[in-house]
This record gives C-alpha cells, sequence and structure tokens, in this order.
C-alpha cells in the first residue's frame, strides 16, 4: 500500500485478501507491506474494521468468519501467533470473544513484526496478518521478494506508472491492483518457488494438457566411443592430419582452455579430426555464475531478436562452410540442416521481436495482461541426432525468452556446437548468455543448473495482471 491509496478500499481489501476463508487460501494476504507515511492510520481502521467482524457458524449469511479446518491447524495458528509475541512483534485481536465449542480464531494484526521473523516467513494459514512497513518502492519490492512463497500479490496505488513499474517487479504468479482475489478461468494462475508448479486457467493451463508430437518420439542416447588406434595408410604411414584442432569451452563469452589436457577425439571426419574440451562440476559451476551475471546485467546491451538477427545472417554468410564440415563428419542430410538451422534462428529472431503478454477478455470490469517473462539460468542438454539443428533448437528458443544458457552440446559431435563460437562474437552475443561445455554428459549433467515457471491502477474498474513464466516454446 503506498501513501496516495484510497484507504477505505484497502481496508475492504484487506478483509477479503485475508480473511475471507478464514484465511485458509493459497493466494491469502497474510503480509501487508505499507509506507510509513500512512502506517499509523491504516492501522487504526484495520483495528476498527476487525471490531465490527463476526465469528461463528460458516453457514449463517451474516458471519464473517467461520471456523477453522481441523484442531491440529487451530494448534498450529496458536503457537505460531505466541512464537511471533516472543520474537517482539505486537499482536492485536478485537475486544470480543470467539466462540469457545469449535475451531475458532479471532483475526489478528501482528504488527512491529521484522521482516526476517516466523510469523512473516511462514505460511499461517489462518485469519492472522502482518504488517510491514517501508520507506521507498525499491524497499517494498525487496520485502514482498523476501519470502519462499510467489503465488498472487496486490499493489494499491491511484498512480498507474507507480503500479506498472512495482507489479512487474514482484516475483508472484498474479499480481492484483488495487483489487484481491479476482479470478476468471479464461486468465492464467499459478506460482513461484514453493507455490506450486504449472498454471491453470487460460492458454497457459492449457499448455499443461498438450504436448507437441514430437516430444513423445525420444530416440535412446548414443555415447561417443572412446578412441580408438590411429589409423594407417596404405604405405604404413599414420595418417595425421596436418592441424589437430582442440575446441575449447566457451564460458562467459571466452575461450576456457583449462580442460584443454583431457581432451577426447570427435570425429570432423577423416581429414580433418578434432578434439573437444573435457568440462567438469567446476566449468559448469563458472558457467552457471556467468549466465547469472548475465541475466542480472543492468548494463545497455542489445536486444535478444537483435542479436538472433544478427546470427542467423551471419551463420548464413557461412552456411556452405558449415555444410561441408557436417557432412566430413558424417551427416546425412548436412545441407538441410544447416537450412533448417537459419529458418529457426530468424524464426526466434521474430518471436524475440514480436512475442509479447496477451489482454485475456474475462466478463469482470477488469482487464488481465499475461506478460511473459524469462524463467532465468536454464541448463540444456542437446541431443545428438542432427547435431548443429539440435543445439540451436534447444538453446536459442531460451535466450529469445530472455533467458541464459549453460549448454552441454552433442556427446556424438559437439564440434557442432563449438564451430558456432566466431558467430557468437561477430552477432554481438553478450558474454555469459550461451555457454558451452563440452564432455561427457554423464559426468556434465548432474552438475548444470535444473531447467526451471499488472498492471494498471485505479479505483473503478480495477485492474489486474497475470504473469507466466515462460522460458521457451516447442520448437517445432
Amino acid at each position: 500500500m503506498f501513501e496516495d491509496a484510497d484507504l477505505d478500499s484497502v481496508v475492504e481489501g484487506v478483509v477479503d485478501a485475508i480473511w475471507f476463508n478464514q484465511g485458509q487460501v493459497c493466494c491469502a494476504g497474510s503480509r501487508i507491506l505499507v509506507q510509513e507515511g500512512i502506517a499509523e492510520r491504516l492501522t487504526a481502521r484495520l483495528r476498527a474494521r476487525m471490531e465490527t467482524l463476526r465469528v461463528g457458524d460458516p453457514l449463517d449469511k451474516s458471519i464473517d468468519i467461520g471456523a477453522i479446518i481441523a484442531p491440529v491447524q487451530l494448534e498450529k495458528i496458536t503457537r505460531l501467533v505466541e512464537q511471533g509475541r516472543d520474537e517482539g512483534a505486537t499482536i492485536w485481536q478485537p475486544s470480543w470473544s470467539c466462540p469457545e465449542e469449535g475451531c475458532f480464531y479471532p483475526p489478528t494484526l501482528c504488527t512491529d513484526v521484522a521482516p526476517a521473523a516466523t510469523i512473516a516467513q511462514v505460511e499461517i494459514f489462518g485469519p492472522v496478518v502482518v504488517l510491514l512497513t517501508f520507506r521507498t518502492p525499491a524497499e517494498a519490492v525487496a520485502l514482498a521478494n523476501h519470502t519462499r512463497y510467489g503465488l498472487a500479490a496486490s499493489v494499491w496505488t491511484e498512480n498507474v506508472n507507480l503500479a506498472l513499474d512495482v507489479a512487474p517487479q514482484l516475483k508472484a504468479g498474479t499480481v492484483w491492483s488495487t483489487a484481491p482475489n479476482v479470478f476468471d478461468a479464461a486468465s492464467g494462475f499459478g506460482g513461484y518457488r514453493e507455490s506450486g508448479f504449472g498454471r491453470e486457467g487460460g492458454r497457459e493451463g492449457l499448455w499443461e494438457y498438450v504436448r507437441a508430437p514430437w516430444s513423445t518420439a525420444r530416440q535412446p542416447l548414443q555415447r561417443c566411443r572412446p578412441a580408438g588406434p590411429a589409423r594407417t595408410g596404405r604405405a604404413g604411414t599414420v595418417a595425421v592430419p596436418p592441424i589437430d584442432r582442440t575446441a575449447k569451452l566457451y564460458i562467459a563469452g571466452g575461450r576456457s582452455g583449462r580442460t584443454a589436457a583431457t581432451a577426447w577425439p570427435c570425429a570432423r571426419g577423416r581429414d580433418a579430426p578434432g578434439r573437444g574440451g573435457q568440462g567438469n562440476r567446476k566449468d559448469v559451476r563458472n558457467a552457471v555464475e556467468a549466465a547469472h551475471r548475465a541475466a542480472a546485467g543492468r548494463a545497455p546491451r542489445p536486444q535478444p531478436a537483435q542479436v538472433l538477427y544478427y546470427l542467423a545472417e551471419n551463420l548464413a554468410v557461412r552456411s556452405e562452410e558449415f555444410a561441408r564440415r557436417l557432412a566430413r563428419a558424417g551427416s546425412p542430410h548436412a545441407e538441410r540442416e544447416v537450412e533448417t538451422s537459419l529458418r529457426r534462428l530468424f524464426r526466434y529472431a521474430a518471436w524475440a521481436d514480436k512475442w509479447d503478454g496477451q489482454v485475456h477478455h474475462t466478463p469482470y470490469r477488469n482487464v488481465t495482461i499475461a506478460m511473459p517473462e524469462p524463467v532465468g539460468v536454464l541448463g540444456v542438454t542437446c541431443p545428438d541426432e542432427a547435431p548443429l539443428l539440435g543445439f540451436i533448437s534447444a538453446v536459442f528458443p531460451a535466450v529469445a525468452m530472455g533467458n541464459t544458457v549453460v549448454a552441454v552440446p552433442s556427446e556424438r559431435l559437439p564440434l557442432a556446437a563449438t564451430d558456432l563460437y566466431q558467430v557468437f562474437d561477430t552477432s554481438d552475443l553478450p558474454g555469459g548468455v550461451v555457454n558451452i561445455i563440452t564432455g561427457s554428459r554423464r559426468e556434465l549433467v548432474p552438475c548444470s543448473p535444473p531447467t526451471t515457471t499488472s498492471t494498471a491502477s485505479g479505483t473503478s474498474p480495477p485492474m489486474t495482471c497475470t504473469r507466466k513464466s515462460s522460458g521457451s516454446r516447442p520448437a517445432t
């Protein structure tokens, strides 16, 4: 709640957010973050409103707060509130008493609470609300995101620009503006972190029930065979190429040669064998750190669409060269593979340029906006089939949606991916956005990161925004 919020609307919003179903709702507004300038006034109005709430038989239409679901939950709520009192919080409850028979607990307001206090961090799942104060919008966002959960949030302000600035920064699946608990089957709903997996409702929920046809036909992985004895020519001499190239790892936009000593042969063709670096857990750690730095970087950098268009254009100039390398490595459809890779790169560039959120048509007097956002750092393992196409199809949809990637290329022919280093360098690809670690998939995959999932303001009508985690779409 910001200083310019309508306090009367805020108080009723709090009542609806936390005391609806006695707070036993997954998206209950159990934490109030209020700007210091209006904290005392809001506290006074909340206490006055709490005095008028009625607790009793939930089947009675005139009752505001019903019973707790079970005695064990009532005991948990009581214990957590007392723990909050022991940790220094001020506990306030209405002057009237609850029914003695049954599992009833009065509405409770906790003030003077530290952000790290137990009652401010755990999910009480009862009619208990915690109030904390902040001074600036940045501090409000930091406090709001300082939790293991992230299902829903509300932003209360009369400043539409402030709402549009704060809402996308909140790590919550749904952000309402000047309204709580507004739902519709036409808009997606789901959370972050420990607030569940997936989405329900709208197109976002539909994706949970459909699969791309190609995803159901997976081929077994083919391991790279260890190097055998050197081949000899007809005259008995060893047929060794003039240059034995070792493809280094690609981390933070630069080549890493520390693991070159453990490189292993990978075919480039009879006349041009190559060697790929054997990455290890330290390389994965360095790549993940570089990817996180790139994801959190605030320095100006090219837009993903611009980078992907550059990549496609620069790869198109060298398409014949890549086709020859794939053909010499034994690819049966080298030219077609390169051509398909180019088409997909241009397609992903178009995604990054034009793919945006959708306005869901809901029957309520509000507007629901879906705001696609990146997942963060993705660990990607690429298939052995079609090594160049498989790498591009697995990595660059994620890049198009704003993610950073740590990729393990084809184990059979990793050099199809390492040959792209020069294309990356000449395409303004920021360091750390794509990191490539070659080596044994059996050793690298357990160390890789998991492939992990608003709003204008105004009192009439309210506007809600549903956000979805969209790391990438299937590359069909």
